[in-house]
């Protein structure tokens, strides 16, 4: 694996004089997962409990075939059903009038137990956005967001029930680590989204001549869970995105986005797949000392060591590098805190990386809250002037909790 041993980046001391206190991170209205020693506890495996029976998407074509002839049936009912599902996104035997009456229902029934149970659907005034609850088959509950913007339609989907990086700020951190989820409910999320979309979901397409997406184009695991914690699954879920149909949807890996809090072995690893998916890295703190509590991760993977996988993902695939960052006022949005983002970005080379800061859904009172107008516009500013591709990312779902993990919380 390639690394950066060949660049130095020397820290830099916080400027000494600031007219904004520093606020430091802390969990607000939930009392914090601790180690034995004190420590924000990291959980990077998921508890020995039961997953839900196999499914259609957990199998590639072939082990589909193969599992049918177990079943009794002849392997090419396997392209058959992998159309339904992955082309007209169901698993209604009434649907299925190429596969034989008798014995159908029993067959769908064994290639597609139920995953997903909607519990709750909250759409926004202007209809743009939809979050979906779901319930798993053990009671878990997770969440997708599904949103139109012109000439596409993006879904956030969750990889795990819960999360064990146990950063403060995150609803879904403090619920801890349930268990990793499958492979197919990961991609059951994207059909039952699609599905969605095909009933009229977000309303109907445009009538202007203008382009429009009647299905789900892009994909970002920015929902609950760290993906990278969920590896194996999380990257059989890329393959059944990406594959051609019958056997999977056949989107383009370009308009993936996998996003890590900076699980540097995974990132390496995953820059080693054929999968040119778009990497992006939630950094949110340049400096160690700060990033330690908003992250607790970075107790075992510093910041530069993060940068270092991230701009290794950037040489080997080719593909640019995101940087999330999200604002957050008096904490991480100091203008020094630019400054040292930009140098540590720049030491590693110029055109590999793009950052997007992302204002914080402000909750009045609370420490987590979104930084002023005008500092986050010096904090863009100096980054751009810096040379740094910088992007102030759209937010969408407040008045439906659109951050991960607030409806599951509330639930």
């Amino acid at each position: 694996m390639i690394m950066m041993s060949d660049v130095t980046v020397t820290p830099t001391a916080p400027a000494p004089a600031s007219s904004r206190p520093q606020v430091r991170p802390e969990v607000e209205g939930a009392e914090p997962i601790v180690s034995s020693d004190g420590r924000p506890l990291l959980q990077f495996k998921s508890p020995r409990v039961s997953q839900p029976p196999v499914h259609l998407a957990d199998l590639t074509l072939a082990e589909r075939q193969e599992r049918l002839k177990e079943l009794g049936h002849q392997g090419f009912r396997a392209k058959q059903l992998s159309t339904h599902y992955f082309a007209h996104y169901t698993t209604d035997p009434a649907a299925m009038s190429d596969l034989p009456k008798a014995g159908r229902e029993e067959l769908v029934a064994a290639m597609f137990p139920p995953l997903l149970t909607e519990v709750k659907r909250l759409t926004t005034d202007n209809g743009d956005t939809i979050k979906f609850l779901w319930r798993l088959f053990d009671g878990a509950l997770v969440e997708s967001v599904l949103m139109r913007y012109p000439g596409r339609v993006t879904l956030c989907v969750s990889s795990q029930a819960g999360c064990g990086m146990n950063c403060p700020f995150c609803a879904t951190g403090q619920a801890g680590l349930t268990r990793n989820m499958s492979t197919a409910e990961i991609v059951d999320q994207v059909v039952a989204a699609n599905r969605a979309l095909a009933e009229g979901a977000l309303g109907d397409l445009r009538t202007d001549g203008g382009h429009d997406a009647d299905r789900v184009t892009n994909i970002v695991f920015m929902g609950m869970g760290e993906p990278l914690a969920n590896y194996k699954r999380v990257m059989a879920a890329l393959h059944r995105f990406v594959d051609d149909s019958p056997e999977g949807l056949g989107m383009s890996a370009r308009n993936i986005t996998v996003s890590t809090v900076g699980l540097v072995p995974a990132i390496n690893k995953l820059a080693a797949e054929s999968i040119p998916v778009t990497f992006a890295l939630s950094l949110h703190a340049p400096d160690d000392e700060l990033r330690d509590e908003l992250i607790p991760v970075n107790t075992r993977w510093k910041v530069d060591e993060a940068l270092d996988a991230a701009y290794n993902y950037y040489r080997v695939t080719g593909r640019r590098v995101s940087i999330e960052y999200a604002l957050i006022k008096d904490m991480n949005d100091h203008p020094w805190r630019a400054d040292l983002l930009a140098k540590k970005l720049n030491q590693r080379g110029r055109g590999w990386v793009h950052v997007n800061p992302i204002p914080l859904n402000p909750t009045p009172g609370s420490i987590w809250t979104a930084s002023e107008k005008s500092v986050s516009t010096e904090f863009i500013n100096r980054l751009r002037d810096a040379g740094i591709p910088t992007t102030l990312r759209d937010t969408r779902g407040k008045e439906i909790d659109g951050a991960c993990g607030q409806l599951a919380a509330e639930e």
